[in-house]
């Protein structure tokens, strides 16, 4: 998703009851509302693919799994931000109907115009939430997956899944999210997905 920043500020309740009359999404930072525009076709079909592919690991384990439809707050307060694709486990976010407070799951597929915000100050925010365990972030443009795990000390570990990253019998690479004990070979985060070397006509969309 691109965002877009609006230029009034409001009180996290002004914000929370002005957008659900606003025909587009928007995040809130700071008194900010950005508003969420979309992004490429590969970005959607990475989401979708994840989101499938956990929803059917998680069927009967009493977790949810949502994609970009669905709004986190680090607080009651905010910031709110739409992630990609998040899992929640946590009970009090059984009955939400508006907005997760509880995920250990979020994960972002990167896009030129948002990379270093959801690799800076969007992990920043995230990282308040006491529940989340795993941030992943998506390459939409090559194949490499980022996971940020929080480890028994509670500092944030990167581990790196690429397709050039060898493995022990030489087959293809596995992912494995471990907040939600999901594993899935590299190549079905981006089943159906055209790369811009496969299609130079799209190279320069965003």
């Amino acid at each position: 998703m691109i965002a877009q920043r609006q230029p009034q500020l409001m009180t996290p309740e002004e914000y929370l009851e002005w957008e659900e009359k606003q025909p587009i999404k928007y995040e809130y930072i700071n008194g900010e509302v950005f508003a969420m525009t979309g992004g490429i076709l590969p970005h959607n079909s990475i989401a979708i693919n994840l989101t499938s592919g956990l929803k059917n690991h998680l069927r009967g384990k009493d977790c949810k799994v949502f994609m970009a439809d669905a709004k986190v707050g680090v607080s009651t307060k905010g910031p709110f931000h739409y992630p990609d694709v998040m899992v929640t486990c946590h009970p009090q976010d059984k009955k939400a109907r508006k907005i997760i407070y509880h995920p250990c799951l979020i994960v972002e597929v990167l896009s030129p115009g948002t990379e270093g915000f959801d690799r800076g100050k969007k992990f920043q925010h995230y990282r308040q939430i006491d529940t989340l365990k795993e941030y992943v972030l998506i390459e939409a443009d090559k194949i490499n997956v980022e996971c940020y795990r929080i480890n028994e000390k509670g500092k944030w570990e990167l581990t790196a899944y690429s397709l050039e990253q060898p493995t022990d019998n030489g087959t293809e690479v596995e992912i494995h999210l471990t907040s939600v004990d999901f594993r899935c070979p590299i190549s079905l985060l981006y089943e159906d997905v055209v790369f811009p070397e496969d299609n130079p006509e799209d190279a320069t969309d965003n």
